[in-house]
């Protein structure tokens, strides 16, 4: 069993920065990592993801440009820096992982989820 643990979130005002972090209880060297998140009333949504092969990045395009994803293997963690925050990114924020490469944009393809983050922009 695979637990991932976030951590970071919290309330920042538009155009403020926050970083958010993963910790997984297994090596995430050969696994697919990806953040999802949804907000109050919505459906969850891909934000971004990281492939386990290449290191390929994937960004929705609602994020592109202020968030990046990034891994630090030697401590099992996977990292989102958030940039240029806006009150649409209000969200709660999920990490999660799979045992096997899918399609890194559905949340289908993961298996694993952590507890969330809830982040909070305010105008």
């Amino acid at each position: 069993q695979v637990q991932l643990v976030e951590s970071g979130g919290g309330l920042v005002q538009a155009g403020g920065s926050l970083r958010l972090s993963c910790a997984a209880s297994v090596s995430t060297v050969n696994r697919p990592m990806g953040w999802f998140r949804q907000a109050p009333g919505k459906g969850r949504e891909f934000v971004a993801a990281m492939s386990s092969s290449d290191g390929s990045t994937y960004y929705a395009d609602s994020v592109k440009g202020r968030f990046t994803i990034s891994r630090d293997y030697a401590k099992n963690m996977v990292n989102l820096q958030m940039d240029n925050l806006k009150p649409e990114d209000t969200a709660v924020y999920y990490c999660a992982t799979a045992t096997f490469p899918g399609t890194p944009w559905s949340s289908s393809s993961y298996k694993y989820w952590g507890q969330g983050t809830q982040v909070t922009v305010s105008s």
